[in-house]
């Protein structure tokens, strides 16, 4: 049953059976036979396939096995841990999805660090827009979500580990004086977005509303990295991050005009609601925590 376990694991977050197969060194029919054990075992339909376009969704019933099953491979790690002789070795892999901010300018120097300190864990980090990292947990894909944005919402267990604060960048102009600096002359200017679904977008919708400024025209972007080179290179106006602004303006890159306290906001973790932490995602977040805090 533990081998059927790890097999339906496999499938559910490949959404393949071949592909879970090849991850885990079995064959296609092995993978199938072990699927078709547990759909006996438990009287119920946890796969539904789809012969004709070749797909597979994962019926209600599976999900919660997908979630117990988890609980069951973690419980079984650490109790190796606990009664082995590299009881205090922690090996293993964790899944981890970052907004654009997070992932791009946060994270790379504190994986460094994460690496160096525990080099038999396995890191694997996907980079997505907020709404795409809270779906992949919401659907177990992920085993911990680090967004920017605001979050009202009870399907996960979440909560904070760095402050974040925006300010509007503009291209670069070394006899900028912020203290002259006025919001009107900003309306009928072009404005760098990124998507919808994105944590900046949405402080830079709340800008534009709270100051009550019609864009000349927009350029959507897909990461806030074009954002800063767009502005860089006179393209428009935007908002960003100050772990982007700042070191651009260092290099004199883009002026910046600093913002009120409406812009500040929380970087959070979220995690799925109702399956049991693993030790290495706490491991992790103990750890983030730590660097976090020296960043202040």
């Amino acid at each position: 049953m533990f081998e059927e376990l790890k097999t339906f694991i496999s499938v559910v977050e490949f959404k393949n059976f071949t592909k879970a197969g090849n991850h885990l060194n079995l064959s296609q029919p092995t993978v199938s036979t072990h699927i078709k054990n547990l759909e006996n075992y438990f009287g119920t339909t946890l796969i539904n396939r789809s012969i004709k376009q070749k797909n597979i969704f994962i019926t209600e019933k599976g999900y919660i096995l997908y979630k117990r099953a988890k609980e069951i491979i973690n419980l079984m790690d650490v109790t190796y841990r606990e009664i082995s002789n590299n009881s205090n070795t922690i090996t293993g892999t964790i899944k981890i999805g970052a907004s654009s901010t997070i992932g791009d300018y946060i994270l790379p120097k504190f994986l460094s660090i994460f690496s160096e300190k525990y080099p038999d864990i396995n890191v694997e980090i996907f980079i997505e827009n907020t709404s795409s990292v809270c779906a992949d947990i919401r659907n177990f894909i992920l085993d911990i979500g680090l967004i920017e944005g605001n979050l009202n919402d009870s399907n996960f267990n979440k909560g904070y580990f760095l402050k974040d604060k925006l300010a509007l960048i503009l291209p670069y102009n070394p006899r900028l004086y912020t203290e002259d600096f006025s919001f009107s002359s900003l309306q009928d200017q072009k404005w760098i977005l990124r998507e919808n679904g994105s944590g900046t977008r949405e402080y830079l919708d709340l800008f534009l509303s709270k100051y009550k400024i019609l864009p000349k025209n927009i350029m959507i972007v897909g990461s806030n990295y074009a954002v800063k080179e767009s502005v860089k290179n006179g393209l428009g106006v935007s908002i960003i991050s100050k772990f982007i602004a700042y070191p651009a303006v260092e290099n004199n890159e883009v002026s910046i005009i600093e913002l009120d306290s409406t812009f500040t906001r929380n970087f959070s973790y979220i995690l799925p609601k109702d399956v049991n932490t693993s030790d290495i995602t706490q491991l992790f977040l103990r750890e983030l925590k730590l660097y976090a805090a020296s960043l202040y």
